[in-house]
């Protein structure tokens, strides 16, 4: 995976913005379960916004260069919102060749 290609950075967004999700997740098992401190989820919180936000980006840069239809679209921002999601749709969308580039990516 590698940031110089829509596929990568797709790819590398989709895998934080789930493991952020896991670590706000986490946060929130502490604070409300184990020890009612909420410093995870001031770590995590907007670590995992950021991210979220950075992912929704890339989505939407991602839709002229792969050619995806306005389902797939809609489909890879609504995968943001439930926790992992993100890998689903990822995962989903290498299977069925929406991950493909038809040509290298002008820079």
């Amino acid at each position: 995976m590698t940031f110089s290609t829509v596929v990568g950075r797709f790819r590398i967004f989709a895998l934080a913005e789930a493991i952020s999700w896991a670590g706000l997740l986490l946060g929130m098992f502490f604070k409300y379960v184990v020890v009612q401190n909420e410093i995870g989820v001031k770590i995590f919180g907007p670590i995992h916004g950021l991210i979220f936000v950075g992912f929704v980006l890339v989505t939407l840069m991602a839709k002229e260069p792969l050619k995806w239809d306005a389902r797939t679209l809609v489909l890879g921002l609504l995968s943001s919102i439930p926790p992992f999601g993100t890998v689903v749709f990822e995962r989903w969308a290498n299977r069925t060749g929406r991950l493909s580039e038809a040509a290298p990516e002008q820079l």
